[in-house]
Parts: structure tokens; sequence; C-alpha cells
């Protein structure tokens, strides 16, 4: 664990005391569960952008794939009668299709992250509603399918399931950025895409494999809040999900700028983004606040990561000039 990562585990841990002692209800087994559920559900989507913000990218369309994607797997299970074994691993390819047009069109074409993205979320936000005529999708009264239920939302041992999928995404993700060939290449093009360039690395393909993990990751999420609200208002429902994904990333160390940041750093990010969420709830905070203090935590998160470079610069600099001066008395 990086310092960083212990520093937000201490920031974590001072919160929820506060929390604690302010109001005793925030330790209560149905606030910690729900709070957990919460966790797993967001965690899954910021692991995805992280990838993404590792190559030196952003996907800003994350809220409306959930919203299609969460509308198009209501509609295949409860109206069309699709079984769900078939209807989960659709959804799931159709977000890998959707990462996959995102970094053909930023590797290929040479357009921006920004603008791809930017013009997918007005899309596919587009799309779910004309989809259902800008209706809400949903489960009729008493329609239930148990196995789905359980994996999206039940509880092992009082534990809920997503939060359990968080772990297991997390261990894999985790082996593939810190310990695969795939992950060093990854934080090579986010340090410099040119020099990953000219050492042999295939920079295009990385970085589309970057956007289709992504799609993947946020289908899956997806699936799982349809199963969460149970109804889907494709107006409004996933808005600004990409803000708590960047902002989880942010805070987890994942620089803007690409090629930093650890997975712990990105799970601890989204327990923090909910335990400030809960906390907003529990002292009686307006929930009208709860974007500004979104905004608020995504800047305070840049200027300590912008901050902290010019630091760590200053450092090698002064390290530098530090040995070269002893060299020059030692000559």
């Amino acid at each position: 664990m990086s310092k960083k990562d212990l520093g937000l585990l201490i920031l974590i841990l001072v919160v929820g005391a506060v929390v604690a002692i302010i109001n005793p209800r925030f330790l209560l087994p149905i606030n910690l569960a729900n709070t957990s559920n919460l966790i797993g559900l967001f965690g899954i989507l910021a692991i995805g952008q992280a990838f993404v913000i590792i190559t030196g990218g952003i996907e800003l369309s994350v809220g409306s794939v959930v919203a299609l994607l969460g509308v198009l797997f209501v509609d295949f299970i409860a109206t069309r009668g699709m079984a769900w074994p078939v209807a989960l691993p659709l959804i799931l390819v159709l977000g890998g299709l959707i990462g996959l047009a995102h970094g053909w069109l930023i590797t290929r074409l040479k357009l921006q992250p920004f603008v791809v993205t930017l013009c997918g979320l007005l899309i596919y936000r587009g799309v779910a509603r004309f989809y259902t005529a800008d209706g809400t999708a949903g489960f009729a009264f008493g329609q239930n399918f148990p196995e789905l239920e359980f994996l999206t939302a039940g509880r092992s041992y009082g534990v809920p399931n997503s939060f359990i999928a968080l772990i297991v995404i997390a261990i894999v993700t985790w082996v593939v950025l810190h310990r695969s060939v795939f992950g060093r290449y990854l934080y090579a093009i986010g340090k410099n895409e040119e020099a990953a360039k000219y050492s042999g690395i295939r920079t295009g393909r990385v970085v589309i494999a970057a956007y289709v993990i992504c799609g993947v990751l946020t289908a899956l999420s997806a699936i799982y809040f349809a199963m969460y609200t149970r109804s889907i208002s494709p107006a409004s429902h996933g808005q600004f999900y990409e803000l708590y994904a960047i902002a989880a990333a942010v805070l987890g160390g994942f620089s803007l700028r690409g090629g930093e940041g650890s997975l712990i750093g990105v799970i601890l990010g989204t327990v923090l983004l909910q335990e400030l969420q809960n906390l907003v709830n529990l002292l009686g905070i307006p929930s009208s606040l709860n974007f500004a203090v979104m905004g608020g935590v995504i800047l305070i998160g840049v200027l300590v990561d912008q901050q902290w470079g010019v630091f760590r610069e200053r450092r090698l600099m002064l390290g530098a000039a530090r040995k070269g001066a002893a060299g020059a008395a030692a000559e």
C-alpha cells in the first residue's frame, strides 16, 4: 500500500469515526449493508474508469451507458421473456462493443477522448429515451428472478453480493494492472505514448483494450443498478454517474494526466465518496448539495494530485543537484 493509499485509508477512518460520534446510526448493520451495496455498485464503475484514465483518456458516457444497457436488460428479461443467463452476457457484449467503438474512434481516427465520450453521453441517453418512448422501464409487480436477484441484490452472511463482486473484480484487475505486461503497457502509454510506441508497444490496441474493459465493467454495473432500482427512467437513470467514477479514481491517486494510480486507491476513493454521501444523509444536509460535495471532492483531489506532482518533481531535481554537487566535490 502506497503512502497515498494509507493517507486515504486514515481519512476514511477519521471521517467514519466523526460521523459515528455525531450520529450513531452510521454503525447500524442496515446502514453499513446499504453503504456496502452502493460501494459495490459504484466501485465497479470506478475500476472501469480507472483503466481509461491511466492511458490519459477519459470516459464521460458512463452514466448514459448505464441507462441504455439497464433499459435493454430490463426489457429483454421482463418484457421479451429472454432468459437471464442469455441476457446478461449479451449486455456485457454490448458494453464491450461500445468500448470498442470508442477506442477505435480515438486510436484510428485520432479523435479526442473527451469529444468521443461526450458525444456518446448524448447519443446513448437519447437512444435510451427513444427506445422506451421516454417512458419508464421496470419489472412488473411480483416479477422475480431468484437466481439473478441473489447475484445482484442478495446477501451472503450479511454482506451484499454486489460488494463481494467488487472485491473479486478488484483482485482480478489488480493483478492485470500491477502484475501483468498489459498493465505495464497501460502505465507506459499514460506516461508517454510516443515513447511507448517507439519502444515497440502497439499503443492503439492497448488503448482500445482499456476502453473495452471499461465498457464491459460499465455494462456489469448497469445490470446491478437495474436490479437495485427495479425501475429505470431513461431521462435520469445513471445521470452524473461518470462524476462518481472519475472522482473515485482521482481520489484514489489516478492522475488525469495518465500513467499513475493504484487499484487499491480506487476502492478507497469509492469508499470515501459513499461515506461522504452517507454523511450528507445522516447529518440532515440538504440532498441538493450532493453534487456540490462531488464537485468539491473532485477539485480537491485534482489540486492535491497537482501539488503532489510539483513536490515530487522538486524533490527529484533537488536530489539530482545534490548528487551533482557531491560528484563535483569528490573530483
